[in-house]
């Protein structure tokens, strides 16, 4: 099984051909995926599944820093997503009613 590695700070115009040419200069470059804004449309970051602990380490280790079409890349293993759902806090919106506060 591979290792997942998260590539980010790219350019809009960087596509999947671009990342895996890149990333199989470190090793066997096993797959990569986008990750878009749910809101533009555009592009936030890619993950690069890398064939081993020790490439995806290797490519960390010489892409880190490195510029690619007028980008510093931000590279660094990919974290796994947290259980638990969506985006956090709200307080009490949407439940209406008494808000514990009176003006008078």
């Amino acid at each position: 099984m591979g290792k997942k590695i998260f590539v980010g700070n790219l350019s809009f115009d960087t596509t999947s051909k671009d990342l895996e040419a890149l990333f199989s200069q470190a090793g066997t470059c096993e797959s990569v995926a986008v990750i878009t804004d749910r809101a533009t449309g555009q592009s936030r970051g890619f993950f690069v599944e890398m064939s081993s602990a020790s490439e995806a380490q290797k490519a960390i280790a010489e892409f880190n820093g490195k510029d690619l079409q007028g980008r510093t890349l931000n590279v660094s293993e990919a974290r796994e997503r947290s259980s638990g759902g969506g985006g956090g806090g709200g307080g009490d919106r949407g439940r209406g009613g008494f808000s514990g506060r009176r003006s008078y």
